[in-house]
């Protein structure tokens, strides 16, 4: 039996910007273009009409902008998931986030005068997350939503916690735990914020997080991570000492990994190939750090994301006894790389967001 096309709404205040994404969608047989608009207004009232299963939609546009667009859908109750269409300046940066704390599940560069993009390359950046946000398989919401509960009760009979717990924090145990590290890609922004807001101030140990984002974004999301956060958190810098009780955000279109000198580790960028299709790359930076750490010596949490990059990675850290956790499906917005490691079993605690850090806390501690 086949599955209906995505139903998308394209929402943006230049044709040529809407003319552009719908002959991109329009040639997949999948996807289906069912209107566009050019203000926030059109958003809501297109949305309440055809209740698309996806829309696209621009920030700064005349009448409601949209920030306005996703608060009011919000207010209306229509819980459709919105890519955001951002400029890549430091103002575009601030607002994208804002659309993500309002409930948008990630965001893309405009194309514009300013940013030249190749349609094609925008064209697979678009597809590639709509898909991924529908299982990769143009299944709708429904059907998603449908696969949740079952797939989460199979986890957790897979890794029960006591197990998990008797044979990472046994009496065998002779290294404390160093190094906190998180992976994650769409839907990661507003998780880790979740996340960075709840640590204690008196965290002896470094952290590092590796979000998938592109370059003149990381600046502003660990500025704004920072805003809110007991430690200092701020965007990692090539040639920089490793300060313990410090948050390090990989930039955007780099690589971060850690090198030991002299018996103090430092940060080193580089822009090697993508891997994975990523830079950054969580399994460049989660493979750094076992490289240089010790497996054992790292608490490694994989997130919500498409595809699987950092999969493999965290097994090697599981396999050489650091412990592992991932985000559970039911609170993932994408539930892809965290999936893949649960599946391969690399994975010691499966969890909701709510619960990561408390977990990855009491591992440290040597609580839980």
């Amino acid at each position: 039996m086949s599955k209906r096309p995505i139903k998308v709404l394209i929402v943006d205040d230049s044709l040529l910007v809407r003319n552009i994404i719908a002959d991109i969608l329009t040639n997949e047989d999948d996807i289906e273009v069912v209107a566009t608009g050019k203000t926030g207004v059109d958003c809501v009232e297109l949305s309440k009409k055809l209740n698309p299963d996806l829309i696209v939609l621009d920030i700064e546009m005349p009448v409601m902008d949209g920030l306005s667009a996703l608060s009011e859908l919000k207010k209306n109750r229509l819980r459709i998931p919105t890519i955001m269409l951002s400029v890549l300046t430091q103002h575009g940066a601030d607002a994208t986030f804002r659309a993500l704390e309002l409930g948008a599940i990630d965001f893309i560069p405009k194309p514009s005068s300013q940013i030249q993009m190749d349609t094609k390359e925008l064209g697979r950046i678009l597809i590639q997350r709509i898909r991924g946000y529908f299982d990769g398989s143009g299944s709708t919401p429904n059907a998603k939503e449908s696969t949740k509960t079952s797939s989460t009760e199979k986890i957790v009979r897979t890794f029960p916690e006591k197990t998990a717990v008797d044979k990472k924090l046994g009496t065998t145990r002779i290294a404390e735990y160093e190094v906190i590290c998180f992976g994650t890609s769409t839907g990661g922004p507003k998780a880790l914020q979740t996340i960075v807001q709840a640590f204690p101030g008196d965290l002896k140990i470094p952290v590092f997080i590796v979000q998938h984002m592109p370059a003149g974004f990381t600046k502003a999301f660990a500025d704004r991570m920072n805003g809110f956060c007991k430690l200092h958190v701020k965007e990692a810098e090539n040639g920089e000492p490793v300060v313990p009780g410090t948050v390090y955000i990989a930039p955007g279109d780099f690589h971060m990994k850690i090198s030991n000198k002299s018996g103090a580790k430092f940060i080193e960028l580089d822009k090697s190939p993508v891997v994975n299709g990523h830079r950054p790359s969580i399994e460049m930076t989660f493979d750094s750090l076992r490289e240089v750490y010790g497996g054992h010596k790292i608490v490694a949490t994989i997130m919500t994301g498409m595809g699987r990059d950092g999969a493999d990675a965290i097994k090697r850290i599981h396999d050489a006894k650091g412990f592992t956790l991932a985000q559970d499906e039911s609170s993932s917005v994408i539930y892809g790389m965290n999936k893949y490691a649960v599946e391969i079993g690399a994975i010691d605690r499966v969890k909701p967001l709510v619960e990561i850090l408390p977990n990855v806390l009491d591992i440290v501690n040597q609580r839980g």
